[in-house]
């Protein structure tokens, strides 16, 4: 009690010096701004060869569609992000901010994308960042320009983060990236819109945290972080109520519900998109998130939601499974379910871990089995992802594999089964036209990376660059919880904990990959065609290698509008009376080369070349990765919104080996119960790649006993040293955006 009155009483100290530091050298930081993208674009000739190499890959596999594939990234911070700037300072590791710029020379010249957008926290936005945000992009997008017509060298498309995270299932709305088509004045909105979470509590360390760590290091860099923050602080919030265009430009716009922001992205009238994504990482989503209560005209806005990220560097949210993390009955409580083969309870595991305590301690097995279940409740009623702290001084090896998807490929952070994508394709309700209202949502990949590096899942390398690894480094010098671990648990709470232990850090880090990618088929390089691609949900996900991916439907009705002998592509909504007939064809990504191009290297020199790209850059050789198998899901909306999702979700419904060949694999198939079924059907196909290495491809690298339970984890521990890549065996893919097949003779009044 005294050691912790101690140390209290220092940071006190700390801050207060801090404060009057800073304070007598003026605020001596430097404002961090966009930065000016290097003014030149890559050849023409680079995406002539591109593309042409992929026309061969597509003619061998049996594809002639005219569109080409195109590769991006939608879901990429800079330093104008608050979480990203902090992740920048020492105390988590961090090598500096880096800006809007440095995420434009990034995918031009490190990653090599086709296009890309910028999706800073509104949340921490200002208007001097949102006006050089602008500018930026718009440099970015015309050094592109110099190319002919039709072969734009890098399309870069603005947006924002809406970032909303509540305390309950019941409060929690999620995150969302909103993306707009055009560049130009009179088509962007004056100011980002942000979220007004329940969650204000879940914020990265403020000015009094960093204050303190100016007094502590005297390092430039918290100099820098303290301006940042008050330039947040003197920013006004907008009053509620106003019309967006009556509102000033100088002040910080909100909007509580997808509802408001829906709306106010009306008022504007402009081009956008909004992205769902990180939908089942369970840092910052409550247990017994459930998808279900955004399906409403309210919450759901199908003509801007059209897509959902599926997979990003913080994690996979596609796969449903039948285990809850908690359960809630009729009345709203809490509950902590049982364990299962295929999954352990961290609310479960919570009370294990003081049990055993407890035991150890010499206290009777009755006892010890009351704590146990106090510690359970305790773990179930916490907020957002706060669990852990109802066990007091936990250590990441108590916890073993609890709370996480064992068995999903690359899964997020303590999986919230509510909220995966099948699901919500699952999902049904009954509306007021003809039609049950659904979520149809299209399939894009992107990074969700920190560090202005999109497209950064090129090569399994530099673990700290290409990753966010460091979200789970934070940690203040002297003022992290040190707690001793006790034998009885108690309520989960963060007041008064430090926001670097709201993570559970000694396992979130092994849940940070590389990220992934969004592909469009495009008619053309341009803009506008990359948005129509993106709005018919011709789209698809991969892990980030670039893998060529075809589905269509063979057979549409031609009262479809669709041409005799055309097809209908991935994305596509089609009413049948017969038996769909499909066709999958994929070609494996174009192993690496070290190093960089030339080009590369002339565009940016040596140095930044080294800083930004770690001096390796997207430099494909000839030779293909294997398309090892094919896997289709097919998905049977509901018929009624109390019908349970086990049987509607068939994972995988079919699966295809494939012959060992760099050509590809093509594959063609039909449904035959389809017709017989007298329902909607969903299907979509996943194209996995030959096995290879990646960065926390283990996870938590479990050791495993006979009966295939978790007794010993690895954890890829964030102070670990920066050269072990916790490189693991995985298989890559690619999913194609669903095709939603509707049967035409079915009685909407039943549905």
């Amino acid at each position: 009690m005294i050691r912790r009155l101690l140390l209290a009483i220092l940071a006190i100290l700390l801050l207060l010096l801090g404060f009057l530091f800073v304070a007598g050298k003026g605020w001596l930081g430097s404002d961090l701004g966009a930065g000016t993208p290097v003014a030149t674009s890559r050849p023409a000739s680079h995406h002539a060869a591109t593309a042409a190499a992929q026309a061969s890959s597509a003619a061998d596999i049996g594809s002639h569609r005219a569109k080409q594939i195109l590769f991006g990234d939608f879901h990429v911070h800079s330093g104008f992000s608050q979480d990203a700037f902090a992740l920048s300072m020492p105390l988590s590791g961090g090598e500096g901010a880096y800006n809007v710029a440095d995420a434009c020379d990034f995918a031009r010249y490190c990653s090599d994308l086709d296009f890309w957008s910028i999706n800073d926290h509104a949340e921490s936005s200002t208007p001097r960042r949102w006006r050089e945000t602008i500018d930026a992009m718009r440099q970015c997008d015309a050094a592109g320009e110099s190319n002919e017509p039709g072969a734009s060298d890098l399309v870069s498309f603005l947006g924002w983060e809406w970032s909303h995270m509540g305390t309950t299932a019941e409060n929690h709305f999620g995150h969302r990236n909103v993306i707009f088509r055009d560049l130009e004045d009179g088509a962007i909105p004056s100011r980002p819109i942000a979220s007004d979470s329940p969650a204000r509590y879940m914020q990265v360390p403020g000015t009094a945290a960093l204050s303190a760590m100016v007094a502590l290091t005297r390092d430039s860099r918290y100099f820098d972080y303290a301006t940042y923050q008050q330039e947040m602080a003197a920013t006004p919030r907008c009053p509620d109520g106003v019309p967006v265009r009556d509102l000033s430009d100088d002040c910080q716009e909100f909007a509580a519900t997808p509802a408001d922001l829906f709306r106010k992205l009306d008022d504007w009238g402009h081009a956008s998109l909004v992205i769902p994504h990180g939908t089942t990482w369970g840092m910052y989503t409550p247990q017994g998130s459930n998808y279900a209560k955004q399906l409403t005209p309210e919450y759901h806005d199908p003509v801007r939601q059209r897509l959902v990220e599926i997979y990003s560097g913080h994690g996979n949210i596609e796969e449903y499974r039948g285990w809850r993390e908690v359960l809630i009955d009729e009345e709203g409580s809490r509950h902590c379910p049982m364990p299962r083969d295929d999954f352990l309870p961290g609310c479960w595991q919570a009370g294990e871990i003081i049990r055993s305590r407890c035991l150890a301690a010499g206290e009777s097995e009755a006892e010890c089995e009351t704590r146990a279940a106090e510690t359970r409740q305790h773990y179930a009623d916490a907020d957002a992802g706060l669990g852990h702290l109802s066990v007091p001084g936990f250590r990441a090896w108590e916890w073993l594999d609890s709370a996480q998807c064992r068995d999903c490929f690359l899964p997020a952070l303590s999986y919230r089964v509510g909220n995966s994508v099948q699901s919500m394709l699952a999902l049904s309700r009954e509306a007021e036209d003809v039609s049950p209202l659904r979520f149809r949502f299209g399939f894009i990949g992107s990074s969700d990376i920190h560090s202005s590096r999109p497209g950064a899942g090129y090569k399994e390398v530099h673990r700290n660059k290409m990753t966010d690894f460091r979200n789970a480094q934070i940690r203040i010098p002297g003022m992290s919880r040190e707690e001793e671990p006790a034998p009885r648990g108690r309520v989960s709470d963060p007041t008064g904990v430090m926001p670097s232990d709201w993570l559970e850090r000694d396992r979130a880090g092994s849940y940070f990959y590389s990220g992934g990618l969004v592909a469009v088929h495009a008619a053309s390089r341009d803009r506008q065609a990359i948005w129509d691609g993106l709005e018919s949900r011709e789209t698809y996900a991969t892990s980030g290698p670039r893998i060529l991916l075809w589905f269509d439907l063979l057979n549409p009705p031609t009262g479809s509008g669709a041409r005799p002998g055309a097809v209908a592509p991935m994305g596509s909504e089609v009413e049948l009376v017969e038996a769909p007939i499909f066709q999958v064809r994929a070609t494996g990504s174009r192993k690496q080369q070290p190093g960089c191009p030339d080009e590369s290297a002339q565009a940016l020199g040596p140095e930044r070349l080294e800083r930004l790209c770690g001096g390796e850059c997207f430099f494909p050789s000839d030779e293909r990765r294997v398309i090892t198998r094919i896997e289709v899901v097919r998905i049977r909306p509901q018929q009624h919104p109390a019908q349970a999702l086990d049987d509607l979700i068939e994972d995988p419904w079919r699966v295809f080996e494939c012959e060992p060949d760099q050509a590809g694999c093509a594959v063609t198939f039909s449904d035959p119960e389809f017709v017989s079924g007298e329902r909607d059907v969903t299907y979509y196909a996943r194209a996995i790649e030959e096995p290879s290495e990646a960065i926390n491809g283990g996870q938590l690298r479990c050791e495993r006993n006979e009966a295939g339970n978790c007794i010993r984890i690895r954890p890829c521990e964030p102070w670990s040293s920066p050269d072990d890549a916790c490189l693991g065996t995985i298989e890559e893919r690619a999913w194609s955006s669903p095709i939603f097949v509707d049967y035409a003779a079915a009685t909407r009044s039943g549905d």
